[in-house]
C-alpha cells in the first residue's frame, strides 16, 4: 500500500492508523503546491490533488481521510480502533470523524491560507472553531479518548488536525482536556513513529 502525504499536513492521522492497524505501507511525498511526487504528475493518481490519498496492492486508489480511516479500523477488527458497522456506536464514532473533518479541520485549514483574508475574517473564523474546540474539549473532560477509554482512529484524526492550531494562531490554552489529550497522544509510541516519518516535530 501507499500512503500520499505531505509533511505535517492530514494524512498524519491515517499514517498514525495505519501503524496502530500493524498493517504495512509506504510513505510517498507529495509536493501539494507543485501537485507532484516522485513519480510524476499528482493529479493522474488522485484528480482531487489533495491528500491524503490510500492507493490499495490491487491499485484501488481511496481517498478522504475519514473514510481512509474507517477502511483501516475495518482491517483489523481485533484491533478495536473503532466499534463494528452497524451498531449504535460505530455511528456514534462516525458522527465525531464528521465533527472533526467539517467543524475542525476545514475551519483550521481555511486559517492556512490567513495571508489573503482581512483581520476581521479571520476573527470570525477563529470564534467559530472555538465554539468547535469547547465541544470537544467538553466531550473530552469525560474520558480520555474520544470513543470512551481505548484509542480509536478518529483521536488520531483530532490529533492531526489539533497540531494546527498553534501554527494559525488559535488559541487552546482554555481547553485543558484539550492540551492534557494532545499530551497523552504525543507518548504513543505510533504517534512518535509517524511524526518522525514526517520529518516534523510532535
Amino acid at each position: 500500500m501507499n500512503l500520499f502525504y505531505s509533511p505535517g499536513a492530514c494524512a498524519l492521522a491515517s499514517q498514525i492508523a495505519l501503524r496502530e492497524a500493524g498493517l504495512n505501507f509506504e510513505l510517498v511525498k507529495v509536493d501539494l503546491k507543485a501537485k507532484e511526487y516522485s513519480g510524476g504528475d499528482y493529479k493522474k493518481i488522485n484528480p482531487k490533488g489533495y491528500i491524503p490519498a490510500l492507493q490499495l496492492p490491487n491499485g484501488h486508489l481511496m481517498t478522504e481521510g475519514a473514510v481512509i480511516l474507517q477502511w483501516i479500523a475495518d482491517q483489523v477488527p481485533e484491533k478495536n480502533l473503532l466499534p463494528k458497522f452497524g451498531t449504535m456506536e460505530r455511528y456514534k464514532a462516525m458522527e465525531w470523524l464528521n465533527f472533526i473533518a467539517t467543524e475542525i479541520h476545514k475551519g483550521l485549514g481555511s486559517l492556512f491560507g490567513g495571508a489573503v483574508m482581512n483581520e476581521e475574517t479571520k476573527e470570525q473564523i477563529k470564534g467559530k472553531v472555538q465554539l468547535r474546540l469547547a465541544v470537544l474539549n467538553n466531550h473530552l473532560a469525560t474520558s480520555p479518548y474520544i470513543l470512551g477509554e481505548n484509542f480509536s482512529v478518529a483521536d488520531a484524526y483530532a490529533y492531526n488536525v489539533l497540531r494546527w492550531t498553534g501554527l494559525v494562531g488559535v488559541d487552546t490554552t482554555q481547553h485543558a482536556a484539550l492540551q492534557k489529550f494532545m499530551t497523552a497522544m504525543s507518548e504513543r509510541p505510533t504517534v512518535k513513529e509517524a511524526v518522525a516519518a514526517e520529518g516534523i516535530r510532535l
